[in-house]
């Protein structure tokens, strides 16, 4: 375990300051994943690949354009250029940036990096009072914005104390805004601040955040940890390989599996503004993607589409997080492909994937087993493990963990210097990881524990369900009882026989006290930009 860091080349120190106390921290463990002092992430991830040859070879696809990654070094050294020299960037400072998934926001992404700043995606969707709260929380002086989506940036700043500069930068391919026309004239050739490994270069913000928002920190060293783990274990990326997906560059799963990853082997990235399933099918069909992130509703989705004659066969792996992976998709991927879907879970807080499936170890409705440098483990409230198959929560440590930015919610998520992930898991005698439940998902009814996404797994294997999700509605005889929302597919009736139906169908497949007692008939289920199903919402409306 080690909470020593390495020397520091933030001039301002707000990062390291509000680091959790060293008690706080969770073990981390760095065998395997060595580091010299002083590193920068946005400089290994485009002007070594092109001192390593890869400077003619394709990095970014998007908007209609595509970007070598010696393209792609020059455009970012210049917008650095810019940073420092134009808009007074100091290494430390945090520089806000709001887009789409594109190439622009990539660029801007690394440049704020080889710059010194520590960087802070956000999502489009985001509105003024939300990105003021992330504004406050990091004290932001500097947003990079598409102009697209000045708007709300702009309401933002002016009733910010400490966001003092808005710059928009042009996330087409025309390169005609202000921060675009800045970097035109600079050099391409950047001097990168000599960040140190233990600099924090991410802020990444819980897509579950509600009120105070909570802001984990990740180091430079953090940024290529998950790709010289997760990427080259489980995944084996090489320079042929085509990234394709949905996750917002915003959240760390995005940044991950949509820029650090095909970034750090030489491998190409295709960004999309607007990831919907049947613009992620066009894409893999026209650029012969290999590798694709993304949730199992869009999936489910690919899954018709090949059905119908879509042509998916370049893709090598299917990647699914986000939610859990029923059964029934991974099943039916299996059958059409030939090929395992890789479920996997990870966290904010833990950067990026740490348990997951392999392509030569894998199981219907399983997580799989940790990633190369991690341990997990099933405990109870009191943090003592409990017995294989037992019920209980999932605790991991690692080379990656949790450290919240000044945040008393630290010592709630890292405990004994284990990282507990909010989750209900089980363990079995051979040391395979499966999903229960969120901790909060967990439905009690007349005393019994029943996980929802077991009883989301037995609807979806009916022929009738096209999507659900399952959440608790209060009962006053059993406290709560097992709700059931279900979008339909086309041509079935949502009448009473439909009902019956799949209430006998659940009763049929897993334990009968498990069944709907209560069914609703949707249009569609709410989601957020990742693809998760909103059940708080479901809750709400219940």
């Amino acid at each position: 375990m080690t909470t020593t860091l390495g020397p520091s080349g933030h001039s301002d120190s707000f990062t390291r300051d509000r680091l959790p106390a060293p008690e706080d921290w969770p073990e981390i463990r760095l065998d395997g994943f060595d580091y010299p002092d002083w590193l920068n992430a946005g400089v290994e991830l485009t002007d070594r690949m092109v001192e390593r040859g890869f400077g003619d070879h394709t990095a970014l696809i998007g908007n209609g354009r595509m970007r070598t990654y010696k393209e792609l070094t020059d455009w970012t050294n210049r917008i650095a250029h810019a940073l420092v020299s134009d808009y007074g960037v100091k290494p430390g400072n945090r520089v806000l940036i709001r887009s789409a998934n594109n190439p622009a926001m990539v660029a801007c992404w690394l440049a704020a990096t080889k710059a010194g700043a520590v960087v802070v995606n956000t999502m489009p969707m985001l509105r003024a009072g939300e990105l003021g709260a992330i504004v406050d929380k990091a004290e932001v002086g500097l947003a990079l914005c598409d102009t697209r989506l000045m708007d709300e940036m702009v309401q933002c700043a002016k009733s910010s104390t400490h966001l003092a500069k808005v710059v928009g930068f042009d996330g087409t391919a025309n390169h005609d805004a202000e921060l675009d026309r800045m970097a035109l004239s600079k050099p391409v050739r950047f001097e990168a601040v000599r960040t140190g490994r233990d600099d924090v270069a991410l802020l990444g913000f819980t897509s579950g955040t509600t009120g105070n928002p909570k802001a984990t920190m990740h180091f430079h060293r953090d940024l290529l940890i998950i790709a010289d783990g997760y990427a080259r274990e489980v995944l084996g990326v090489t320079p042929e390989d085509v990234f394709v997906g949905s996750p917002p560059l915003a959240f760390t799963f995005g940044l991950g599996g949509l820029a650090v990853f095909p970034l750090r082997f030489g491998a190409a990235a295709c960004l999309l503004e607007n990831a919907s399933p049947p613009n992620l099918i066009d894409i893999i069909q026209h650029y012969r993607a290999t590798v694709c992130f993304t949730a199992p509703t869009a999936y489910r989705v690919m899954l018709k589409a090949m059905a119908d004659g879509a042509d998916l066969s370049s893709l090598r792996a299917a990647v699914s997080a986000g939610e859990t992976l029923p059964a029934p998709v991974y099943e039916e991927w299996m059958a059409r492909t030939g090929k395992p879907m890789l479920d996997g879970i990870g966290a904010t807080e833990m950067l990026h994937i740490f348990i997951t499936n392999r392509f030569d170890d894998h199981r219907p409705a399983c997580t799989g087993r940790p990633v190369a440098g991690y341990v997990a483990k099933v405990v109870d409230d009191t943090g003592a493990e409990v017995p294989p198959g037992a019920v209980g929560r999932l605790a991991v440590r690692g080379p990656t963990g949790c450290r919240y930015l000044d945040d008393p919610r630290q010592r709630d998520y890292v405990r004994g210097g284990w990282n507990i992930t909010g989750d209900s898991f089980t363990r079995d005698a051979d040391g395979y990881f499966r999903f229960a439940a969120r901790n909060d998902d967990m439905i009690v009814s007349s005393g019994y524990n029943i996980a929802g996404p077991e009883v989301e797994a037995a609807l979806l294997a009916h022929p009738d369900v096209l999507e659900c999700a399952v959440v608790g509605a209060p009962d006053p005889a059993r406290g709560q009882i097992v709700c059931a929302h279900v979008v339909l597919a086309g041509g079935v009736n949502p009448d009473a026989a439909t009902v019956e139906r799949l209430q006998a169908h659940v009763k049929a497949v897993i334990a009968p006290y498990k069944y709907p007692r209560q069914v609703v008939f949707v249009g569609a289920l709410p989601k957020t930009a990742t693809g998760k199903i909103q059940r708080f919402r479901l809750r709400e409306d219940d």
